[in-house]
């Protein structure tokens, strides 16, 4: 039996893979689970497809990533990503994002990430507008 890769080395494919916007689909599990966006909406987005639809939009913003800081304990870590946004209105921006992880089996299983939703809210066209 294949031994699973450990929450660190899954955690260095997917920030490989996400700075290059390709490849890090591959350490996600299928039941994954993903809270971030609306800090105000506690409910998890489930499923591989359903978080690769939110990173597919999140890509046209984000135009370089550096993992600033990894903490791992055993199936959980915290990571601060450091990102180089451009906006629609053309506005750039640096920020960070921390960012909460579980995995099990060889899998990333839930992200939540917290981050400054006011500066992506005056920054973003909002529908019908």
């Amino acid at each position: 039996m294949e031994n699973p890769k450990t929450t660190k080395e899954l955690l260095e494919t997917y920030y490989k893979g996400f700075a290059k916007k390709e490849g890090w689909e591959t350490v996600i599990a299928d039941d994954f689970k993903y809270v971030g966006g609306d800090m105000t909406n506690r409910v998890p987005i489930k499923g591989k497809s359903e978080y690769i639809t939110v990173i597919n939009r999140f890509s046209r913003i984000f135009q370089q990533m550096r993992v600033k800081e990894m903490i791992v304990d055993g199936n959980n870590a915290c990571v601060i990503g450091n990102y180089d946004y451009q906006f629609p209105n053309d506005e750039e921006i640096n920020g960070d994002v921390a960012e909460i992880w579980t995995a099990k089996n060889g899998k990333l299983t839930s992200l939540t990430i917290f981050f400054d939703t006011l500066t992506f809210d005056k920054n973003t066209p909002k529908p019908n507008s």
